[in-house]
């Protein structure tokens, strides 16, 4: 059995940076309230007249990791495409990413697993390339919230949250047995989706039927969140995760060279940070300037991580993720 390795990662996020003062302009809020409860000062939203679109994105966030790892379009031989955020209902990112970068007619799979979407597709590759069905695959998270947001002050305990990018990973085999990635782990508690949901439109709900109902208070198209019991859900699946892959791999929490957690909101990373007793230098955070972008956030963390040089050959990695759903899981890696 082979394993399977990172050789290539990039990112992109849009140009037009939107700051906690610029929200002030359509919502009652403050850059003091939003950076005492997420650490966020500013995220990235598409500008409505650029070409950026999830897919978009995700396809310029590939073509760097692609070109950083030394292989060519052609030399891919799957695409896994994780996102809550789709340009269409149907089909998924994944085929128009294959479009965009005029790939040969590859496979290409789409990931719904919202928040820790990178993780499931990381894994779901992983196990692709270690049975030898495939060489090379290009990973990629990737997030439009903005185009869905309420933005007002009804909406903004969301709305304050969440921004636009897209990260994206080359994963090859290796024959290496003690480089690349360890294990996975993924978890889910379905009782607890609607504490982090979007409910409509679906198929349950469709487009005209709430057009019909020309209800003014319907929120059920735009995300909900109950803040304090995703935030306490969180913390605790978090670290249970980080613990059954160090477990997994006889590792220790002072093996951590680089903890990579989802940047859902600061104030959650840092109690993990605490709890584990990790230096600042072992835990990459950028939420402070990107918010959370979902599937994408822990794929922009670790490639941001990467070019800044803070992680290096043999680093015990560990990422990390909690989100809708629930659904949870760490990705432990040998650089």
């Amino acid at each position: 059995m082979y394993n399977s390795k990172i050789i290539g990662l990039g990112y992109y996020v849009p140009e037009n940076v939107v700051t906690n003062n610029h929200l002030t302009a359509f919502m009652d809020t403050s850059d003091e309230w939003i950076q005492e409860r997420t650490g966020i000062q500013e995220r990235r939203w598409i500008d409505p007249k650029t070409e950026d679109t999830t897919a978009v994105m995700g396809a310029k966030a590939s073509k760097i990791a692609i070109e950083r790892a030394g292989l060519t379009k052609d030399d891919i031989d799957f695409i896994v495409f994780a996102t809550l955020s789709p340009d269409m209902y149907f089909p998924g990112g994944g085929v128009q990413v294959q479009d965009i970068l005029e790939m040969p007619t590859i496979g290409a799979l789409d990931v719904r697993n919202q928040c820790s979407g990178f993780i499931y597709a990381m894994s779901v590759a992983d196990q692709f390339i270690k049975t030898g069905m495939y060489k090379n695959i290009l990973v990629i998270g990737a997030e439009n919230h903005s185009g869905g947001l309420e933005k007002s002050t009804r909406g903004r305990g969301v709305t304050v949250i969440f921004g636009d990018g897209a990260g994206a990973a080359v994963l090859s085999r290796t024959e290496e047995k003690d480089k690349g990635i360890l294990s996975s782990h993924l978890h889910s508690e379905g009782k607890h989706a609607k504490e982090l949901v979007l409910e409509g439109p679906s198929t349950k709900r469709w487009v005209p039927e709430i057009i019909a109902a020309n209800d003014a208070e319907d929120q059920s198209y735009f995300p909900y969140m109950n803040g304090q019991f995703v935030f306490k859900h969180a913390v605790t699946r978090f670290s249970e995760a980080i613990v059954e892959g160090l477990q997994a791999n006889n590792l220790q929490k002072e093996d951590i060279d680089m903890l990579i957690p989802h940047q859902a909101n600061l104030r959650i990373a840092q109690f993990i940070q605490k709890k584990f007793q990790l230096p600042n230098e072992n835990v990459y955070n950028n939420i402070m300037k990107y918010g959370n972008t979902t599937a994408a956030s822990v794929i922009i963390a670790l490639t941001e991580a990467w070019e800044k040089g803070k992680i290096k050959d043999n680093d015990l990695v560990v990422l990390a993720a909690f989100g809708s759903g629930f659904t949870w899981g760490s990705v432990i890696i040998r650089w």
